[in-house]
């Protein structure tokens, strides 16, 4: 390790110090995998051990009775730290590396959020300890942020106000690789569309019903023809939740739920409305009644090399973590149930600098320079809209065997065990030491709110879901 300042070395230690604990907590949160906007123990379980490190707590945010804020200390700057801890549908699974679930069609963390929330809440008790000792100015926030994976849980957040005070943001994702990249995302739109017809026998008086199922099908074969003339980079997907209880019952209800996703909002505005206008031919064709339902929708990631660069420095001194013997087992069993296909497929596809390197690897060893600024990743995430109010950074560590497929039970298997606990500790470490340089030098916060600016232009953020819309609490009782 290279010689840091007394401040980072006061705040990693501590972490060494507490991993047993850390590692409980996240393994905790592993055996609750709550679906998002319900994650109740999970968030209490964060939220009541910052509390009783003497941070501020304000819990029920923005509408969200899982989501809070923990903050300590005063004045500037204000360095936020974000953790997640929502689980995802039908993911069970034990912690072996054979697929076996734990509760057959039950959650399971299948993108690591156990760990994500406890190394974000690990850095900000460790930066308060180096603060409170060595007498530090600025305040560290910790934002507990649910439903990531369904409902964007931090755009209700950035919409009720959460980080206007805030000068930086940084935050951790189980991953792969070891990466603080500069690509940007897609926004996305969710949507479900409801069809209401008229039931009616349909053996015997099919011409008294009016099928809602018909209405629904119509128009999912309208979207299908317009991927033809949507932009190459633009993404629409579905699936059919309702579509009738028998077949001798003409359908009078039908539901689907849409994402649609696109490298800027506007790009992903013109395609979301061409969408609302085949609903309404395809209830026209039908003689039903078309409904959609607005669930939530983000922005596309604004980058920050300033900060990528600032955290790619600070995990090569704290250095990769070193796995123990019991560790390489796993992933050599885990490494098995992944085709060399995967494998090469998921390297190439993150354009990674000489991934090539990596095929032959079981775990990512490395940590690269910031990589892929002007090029957009396919998936979508919340970070996005805090990446508009102030420079924001989620970078990953190496949690999975590469070549690992997302949203997985190897994800889920490897997330409570030795691998997932040496990056929960890596990652923590990391988001301390550059919580400390944000919060001591004010030429690197400058310099990243300088591109910070420059990045955003002339373009103005304006929150993507109306004043009056709601997080869906009500959402799995449906």
């Amino acid at each position: 390790m290279l010689t840091m300042s007394s401040e980072k070395e006061y705040a990693l230690d501590w972490i060494e110090e507490n991993k047993n604990v850390l590692v409980e907590l996240s393994d905790e949160i592993w055996e609750f995998a709550e679906l998002g906007l319900i994650e109740f123990k999970s968030s209490a379980l964060l939220a009541d051990k910052l509390e009783k490190q003497g941070f501020r707590i304000e819990r029920g945010i923005a509408g969200m009775p899982t989501a809070f804020k923990a903050a300590w200390g005063e004045g500037k700057p204000v360095i936020g730290i974000m953790g997640e801890y929502d689980a995802l549908p039908g993911l069970s699974q034990r912690k072996i590396p054979r697929k076996a679930p734990l509760e057959p069609a039950a959650p399971g963390h299948g993108c690591g959020h156990n760990i994500h929330g406890t190394s974000g809440m690990a850095a900000a008790v460790a930066v308060k300890k180096a603060m409170e000792k060595h007498g530090m100015k600025g305040v560290i926030k910790f934002f507990g942020c649910p439903a990531e994976e369904n409902f964007s849980g931090k755009v209700f957040m950035v919409r009720e106000g959460c980080f206007s005070d805030v000068n930086a943001v940084i935050s951790h994702h189980p991953d792969a690789m070891n990466a603080a990249d500069l690509k940007s995302s897609l926004a996305v739109n969710s949507i479900k569309f409801h069809f209401y017809g008229k039931a009616s026998h349909a053996g015997g008086s099919p011409e008294h019903g009016r099928s809602a199922l018909d209405a629904l099908e119509l128009m999912n074969t309208g979207v299908n023809y317009l991927r033809e003339h949507v932009i190459q980079d633009a993404r629409i997907h579905y699936v059919i939740e309702k579509g009738g209880d028998q077949p001798n019952i003409v359908p009078p209800y039908a539901r689907s739920w849409y994402y649609v996703r696109a490298p800027e909002r506007d790009q992903l505005e013109f395609i979301h409305d061409w969408i609302l206008d085949i609903a309404k031919g395809a209830a026209t064709m039908t003689r039903t009644e078309a409904k959609t339902e607005f669930l939530e929708g983000s922005y596309n990631v604004v980058p920050n090399r300033a900060i990528a660069e600032l955290i790619v420095k600070n995990m090569r001194e704290i250095g990769v973590p070193r796995y123990s013997d019991e560790d390489w087992a796993f992933a050599e069993k885990i490494a098995k149930t992944i085709s060399p296909e995967m494998k090469v497929a998921q390297l190439r596809k993150s354009k990674r600098p000489g991934w090539e390197k990596l095929v032959d690897k079981l775990m990512d060893d490395e940590i690269p320079d910031p990589w892929g600024d002007g090029e957009t990743s396919h998936g979508s995430t919340d970070v996005a809209d805090v990446s508009w109010q102030a420079p924001t950074v989620e970078f990953s560590t190496a949690t999975w065997v590469l070549g690992t497929p997302g949203h997985s039970w190897q994800n889920v298997a490897q997330s409570g065990v030795g691998l997932g606990h040496s990056s929960l500790i890596f990652s923590a470490k990391v988001m301390a030491a550059t919580s400390i340089d944000l919060l001591t030098n004010e030429k690197t916060l400058n310099m990243a709110w300088e591109e910070h600016r420059q990045r955003i232009g002339h373009k103005k953020y304006k929150s993507p879901i109306p004043p009056e819309h709601k997080p869906p609490l009500d959402i799995w009782e449906k």
